[in-house]
Parts: C-alpha cells; structure tokens; sequence
C-alpha cells in the first residue's frame, strides 16, 4: 500500500529544502545568500481507519481532511 489517500488520491510532493547563511538587511547584515538547496518530500497526514467501504467494514488509508470534512463513514 502505497502513501495516498484512498478518497481522494492526495499523495506526495517534493519541494526545495533552502539554506541561508547571513543576516537580514534589516537586522543590519548584508543581506541572506543561498548557499544549498536540496530535495525533500513532503507527504500527507495519512491515518489508518477502520471505514465502511460498500456496506462492509475495511481498513483504509485516509488523509485528515477526508476525516474532518465527513468524507469517510467511521466503522467503531
């Protein structure tokens, strides 16, 4: 099972981890430069719900949103 949302498919993004060295113009520096940046994923909040999935109770990978916003029948 992969990390996805099985309702609404959100998956995986990767975005650039910047790294800054100096101090802010504004705190009376020289400004910030850009020394690296790097590759880092960002992932979403999956939980593992025990849901009702047609008419019978299954264990499902579910983002938080899903849950919040009612999207997911709740097996207890």
């Amino acid at each position: 099972m992969s990390r996805v949302c099985e309702i609404c498919g959100k998956g995986g993004n990767t975005a650039n981890s910047i790294q800054r060295r100096g101090k802010a113009k504004k705190k009376g520096g020289v400004g910030r430069n850009i020394t690296s940046s790097t590759k880092r994923t960002q992932r979403p909040n999956l939980k593992k719900v025990k849901a009702i999935v047609d008419g019978s109770p299954k264990r499902i990978k579910v983002c938080t949103q899903c849950l919040k916003s009612g999207k997911v029948e709740r097996a207890y």
